[in-house]
């Protein structure tokens, strides 16, 4: 059912979004678990066999870092505070639907293990159908009445420039991984199979999504959730590192752009989150 803000004619987020976000936030948690902290038990707990850990500890950074973006978006009243998760989320399942599909082989779709297997088939529905609930969702959120809010925050030229130069690199580096991952593979910091560099190429391009979206909003209080999600991507792929750096080739650039990259993450993320707290509103306002 469409609702309003009959206050101030502000679009609020639909119910049907804000519960998939809660959802979505609930399904990565627990991917997240079954590959940051049971690494090492892919093969009898997840939807295939990941390997090396190091691989499947990044991801499981990937999934945990998503839960806030999720979850802070889900609690937000406004449309315009809680769309920043949207777009992204839709990119990163629909093109994690297409790794499975090409590479559907590699799934435990017909272990004989049963856990595994039920695993498999899980995530296939997840995949296949959060794509299609966050459109729907998305047409009904369309059809709510009201507006954006006037953008209270602008942000500073230095902290779009940076957006800029991450947001630019992810999308080059997701790219290579997900179309030509055979090339990609020589310059990443650790071994990958053309499954999991897909996977890691899923995630990086949703990052990306998120990251230009967050340029677009131009609005610190809007850009809460991306702040906390990349701060704890940068914080848990660099435990996930330090778990195992014995697996990263650290006589060769990759595994030093990776870490620079990870560093240079963490205060955009921080600046992101509480940089709303630190700033006082700006006096020009702009329509969303």
């Amino acid at each position: 059912m469409a609702e309003r803000d009959d206050s101030h004619g502000v679009r609020l987020l639909n119910t049907w979004m804000r519960i998939l976000l809660y959802a979505a936030s609930l399904l990565v948690f627990l991917a997240g678990f079954q590959l940051f902290v049971l690494t090492e038990q892919t093969a009898t707990y997840f939807a295939w066999t990941v390997l090396p850990p190091l691989t499947a500890a990044s991801l499981g950074a990937a999934y945990w870092s998503a839960v806030p973006v999720e979850f802070l978006a889900a609690r937000q009243r406004h449309w315009a505070k809680a769309r920043i998760a949207v777009p992204a989320v839709w990119t990163f399942t629909t093109l994690t639907l297409v790794v499975t599909l090409v590479h559907v082989d590699r799934f435990h779709f017909s272990s004989p293990d049963p856990i595994p297997r039920a695993a498999a088939w899980f995530w296939l529905a997840i995949y296949a159908g959060v794509p299609v609930a966050m459109l729907v969702a998305a047409l009904v959120q369309r059809r709510t009445p009201g507006g954006d809010p006037p953008r209270e925050k602008r942000l500073p030229a230095w902290f779009r420039i940076a957006l800029l130069v991450e947001g630019g690199g992810m999308a080059v580096a997701g790219l290579s991984l997900f179309l030509v991952p055979g090339n990609a593979l020589v310059v990443w910091p650790w071994t990958l199979t053309l499954l999991t560099a897909r996977a890691i190429g899923a995630w990086l391009l949703g990052n990306a999504v998120i990251t230009f979206h967050a340029l677009w909003e131009d609005d610190l209080l809007r850009l809460r959730p991306v702040g906390s999600g990349f701060t704890l991507f940068a914080l848990f792929a660099l435990v996930a590192l330090a778990r195992y750096s014995g697996e990263a080739n650290w006589g060769g650039p990759g595994t030093w752009i990776y870490v620079a990259f990870l560093a240079s993450l963490l205060p955009i993320g921080l600046y992101a989150w509480f940089g709303p707290d630190l700033r006082a509103p700006l006096s020009r306002h702009a329509a969303g």
